[in-house]
């Protein structure tokens, strides 16, 4: 496979990542600080950047330990301990980068994001990376379009809770049930694109 179709690919796989195969909305991977944080668009938007970061640098990290470390040695096995070693020290990283340089999104975020470390879309990418044997442009790519679809529903789902602040909803659905519906209907509409790219 020669340079440009090997880019070619690299783009596919970040355009099927964003949409066709969007980690949270078809693969409904990170539900639990989708379901959590998105309350405010200022605050999504600050942890679906984390969260762009955090997995587009930790696959390359995990893809160079799984092939240089891992691999060489037959002890693949220990892959989900190594993993989310790195994942943990990278996401220790960011929060440090965070608290440093934008105290107030760090108290906006709160928990949420130290528990990017067990967010299971960044572990479930670096999985898939290796499933699917992505050689490491491929992986960065497929790191960064799952990010960037996390980030694009998160932040989607975060302007729709806004509006409806001011909008009139029956009392049994107000809460998580609105917000599940809603997230019901988005993920209907990314799955609707299933097949018109393909990341594998």
């Amino acid at each position: 496979m020669n340079i440009g179709s090997q880019m070619l690919h690299a783009l596919i796989i970040l355009f099927a990542a964003i949409f066709t195969d969007n980690i949270l909305l078809a693969r409904f991977l990170g539900m639990c600080s989708f379901l959590s944080v998105s309350r405010q668009v200022k605050t999504a938007v600050g942890l679906g950047l984390a969260v762009v970061m955090v997995m587009t640098f930790t696959i390359a990290l995990d893809w160079l330990a799984y092939r240089y470390i891992l691999q060489p040695y037959a002890i693949e096995y220990f892959r989900f301990i190594l993993f989310i070693i790195i994942i943990a020290a990278f996401v220790q990283f960011i929060e440090m980068v965070i608290e440093r340089y934008s105290p107030i999104l760090h108290q906006n975020l709160g928990i949420f994001l130290p528990l990017i470390t067990v967010n299971c879309a960044i572990l479930g990418a670096s999985l898939f990376m290796v499933i699917r044997q992505y050689n490491l442009i491929e992986a960065i790519s497929f790191g960064f379009g799952s990010g960037a679809g996390w980030m694009m529903a998160i932040v989607a789902m975060a302007g729709i809770r806004e509006r409806l602040n001011n909008a009139k909803i029956p009392r049994g659905l107000q809460g998580p049930g609105i917000t599940l519906i809603i997230a019901g209907i988005m993920a209907l509409a990314f799955i609707g694109f299933t097949g018109v790219l393909s990341g594998r």
